[in-house]
């Protein structure tokens, strides 16, 4: 076959398919092709290419880093068909399906709140939120965009900040009552102290103290895998947590939870990302248009 008789763009489009949907029969569907079609394209492409781009197996596909790379740029060249495609016909139209990831934290008190005013700037998009504290790997997940928090590790990823929000120590009035109110790091100490049960960029519960930043370990006899159940069992009276303020302001307003050792607290922040894989270059209308939203109403 000549270079001139080779259909890049449609190459690119299953290969791209088969990777977002997990397998080649899904892609095949996706495609009107059948499994044995898609899969002889992928074999064609790699000999092509004198790549291996994709390991198989009868549970599912894995990218090879060489696989990685052409997913990533064939997203890109895509892309910018499509905007070529839009802006030669009557223009970009915001539709289509998202699919975020985000923490129940994030979810709950900050994107819930923005949803129903963005469906109804753009009524033929939809969308499909996951919650999760834990950092997922969004070609894997098929995510669109993923909410992150604190520090963010290097990656081929493209980050865009939403805000900050500063942290603080809170209990139920329930709690204080049986076990008293602690006034200094020392009298933390005996407090029952939630904490999370995976990794974390900062363990600990930094306090000021005589100009100076101490850390009080947070873990004890009770972690929870995310800031909701953490927020949940502060409530219910099981013991002190350092939460996201914009996570207990709701209930600080109403007595629910009260702020603890304040006078210690370090100010410092955590800040939130939204994060998607694009490298800087054209997204999905529907894509940038959440984005957009975000940037212009998340007040953390």
């Amino acid at each position: 076959m000549s270079r001139q008789e080779i259909n890049r763009s449609g190459e690119m489009e299953v290969f791209v398919r088969a990777v977002e949907l997990g397998g080649f029969t899904a892609a095949a569907t996706a495609c009107r092709m059948t499994p044995s079609a898609v899969s002889k394209l992928v074999t064609r492409l790699e000999k092509r290419l004198g790549a291996r781009l994709i390991n198989r197996s009868t549970r599912r596909l894995q990218l090879t880093p060489e696989g990685c790379v052409f997913f990533e740029r064939s997203l890109a060249i895509l892309a910018d068909i499509a905007e070529a495609e839009r802006h030669a016909s009557a223009g970009e139209q915001v539709a289509g399906h998202i699919r975020i990831n985000t923490s129940g934290s994030f979810g709950n008190h900050v994107l819930a709140p923005l949803v129903p005013a963005f469906m109804a700037l753009h009524p033929n998009v939809s969308l499909e939120v996951f919650h999760t504290d834990r950092i997922v790997d969004l070609m894997e997940e098929r995510a669109d965009i993923a909410i992150r928090a604190g520090p963010l590790k290097s990656s081929s990823l493209t980050a865009r900040k939403l805000g900050a929000t500063r942290k603080v120590i809170v209990a139920s009035p329930d709690y204080l009552r049986r076990h008293g109110s602690p006034r200094s790091a020392a009298e933390l100490e005996k407090h029952c102290r939630i904490g999370f049960a995976y990794s974390r960029a900062i363990e600990a519960w930094p306090l000021r103290i005589d100009d100076e930043i101490a850390t009080i370990p947070a873990i004890r006899s009770l972690q929870v895998s995310d800031g909701e159940a953490m927020r949940h069992l502060a409530l219910n009276g099981a013991g002190l947590a350092r939460l996201a303020a914009f996570t207990v302001k709701s209930d600080i307003a109403t007595g629910r939870l009260l702020p603890v050792l304040e006078e210690l607290n370090p100010g410092d922040v955590e800040e939130f990302y939204a994060v998607y894989i694009g490298q800087g270059g054209p997204l999905p209308a529907r894509v940038r248009a959440l984005l957009e939203f975000l940037r212009d109403n998340v007040r953390l």
